[in-house]
């Protein structure tokens, strides 16, 4: 009676199942590692602002809470001018700005200035942007409480 339960291989069954890869994809890991990876980007994307280390002065205004990313034009405390983190000259400012932008002049462009820096130099700069056409130029300032 034994003999008749146990199959051909002896292993009870009939000998013809056999186990097959399984053809379908677990997307749990995958969705975990792309969720953890969104919260690093998040946390880590309002860090990686512009890199020029000036020192502004202070302000009490309101901070401003736009969606769309501006052009941010730096001036350290020796004069020298980065559009966003590359050098470039004074002569080379507004063909820069126009070939990046597309001469659309509605783009939003912030001027950081060293609070070191004469008014009169950020003010030629700032000039400049607006003789060439853009119309949304902005200083900008650190809030009370800001490092």
């Amino acid at each position: 009676m034994a003999g008749q339960l146990m199959g051909r291989n002896g292993n009870g069954g009939s000998g013809s199942r056999r186990y097959r890869a399984m053809s379908e994809i677990n997307v749990t890991p995958f969705v975990d590692v792309m969720l953890v990876l969104l919260i690093v980007f998040m946390v880590t994307a309002p860090l990686m602002t512009v890199g020029v280390p000036l020192d502004l002065p202070k302000t009490k205004a309101a901070q401003l809470t736009d969606t769309d990313e501006p052009l941010v034009l730096s001036i350290d405390k020796d004069g020298r001018i980065y559009l966003q983190e590359t050098e470039i000259g004074l002569e080379q400012l507004v063909p820069r700005l126009q070939a990046i932008t597309g001469n659309n002049p509605e783009i939003r462009i912030f001027v950081r200035g060293d609070k070191e820096l004469p008014y009169g130099e950020i003010m030629q700069v700032m000039g400049l942007m607006t003789s060439a056409g853009f119309k949304k130029v902005a200083l900008l300032a650190k809030l009370p409480g800001q490092k």
